[in-house]
């Protein structure tokens, strides 16, 4: 499907890890601090990728208009930097993934919403990213995704024009990004895809249902 493609950009939560776990586990931890009842991790799972706006949404109920958001945003920022690689994952099929794009002589590089606080010490980690070129967060251009600003410095980074990269993630916002730099776009339906209806109505250019899918793509 995708022709004369020399690099491979991802998201990073629902995307390449797992970082679900991690994520619920510092909000609840929120609510048991005020003697509320924990709440099961099935109700965090879909928005994890929402990062601090889905977990307090869900543990709280609280919108980024509360005026105590930014205090509860900060104490879930802290509890989440103390657990943030204790139950996070790589999703099966990611490693083996990025051993057939490296043996295919493919670049690879990670943009998430992350801020680069998180993302950065995640990702130095983590074995997985060893070799990807570049990792450009929410907060490393002025605009974060579904601007295409992160996407085309993560193309800058790895010296690669962006119409021959594809961006591959689980939110509607990442193909938006990729769509609006002139990226190919693969819509990854194993990750979190918070409130999402049809992922079709997305627009992306494919869509895999396992991280190896992803191979049968690039000619």
């Amino acid at each position: 499907m995708f022709n004369d493609v020399r690099a491979v950009l991802f998201d990073l939560d629902g995307t390449l890890i797992d970082s679900a776990p991690d994520l619920g586990a510092a909000a609840d931890k929120m609510r048991v601090d005020r003697g509320l009842a924990s709440l099961p991790f099935e109700h965090y799972r879909p928005m994890a990728g929402a990062g601090a706006r889905g977990m307090l949404g869900i543990a709280f109920g609280m919108g980024t208009d509360h005026p105590d958001y930014p205090v509860m945003r900060e104490e879930f920022f802290k509890n989440y930097e103390s657990c943030m690689t204790q139950r996070t994952s790589v999703f099966n099929g990611v490693p083996e993934l990025i051993e057939q794009l490296l043996g295919r002589g493919l670049a690879w590089g990670v943009v998430t919403n992350k801020s680069m606080r998180f993302a950065g010490p995640l990702t130095k980690g983590m074995n997985l990213f060893a070799t990807a070129k570049a990792v450009v967060g929410g907060d490393t251009t002025p605009y974060a995704k579904p601007h295409p600003a992160p996407l085309f410095e993560a193309a800058r980074l790895l010296r690669i024009e962006p119409i021959k990269c594809i961006y591959v993630g689980d939110d509607e916002r990442d193909v938006a990004a990729g769509r609006a730099a002139s990226m190919g776009t693969v819509a990854a339906t194993y990750g979190y895809l918070g409130s999402a209806g049809d992922t079709q109505a997305w627009g992306a250019s494919a869509h895999i249902k396992t991280p190896l899918e992803l191979l049968a793509l690039l000619k």
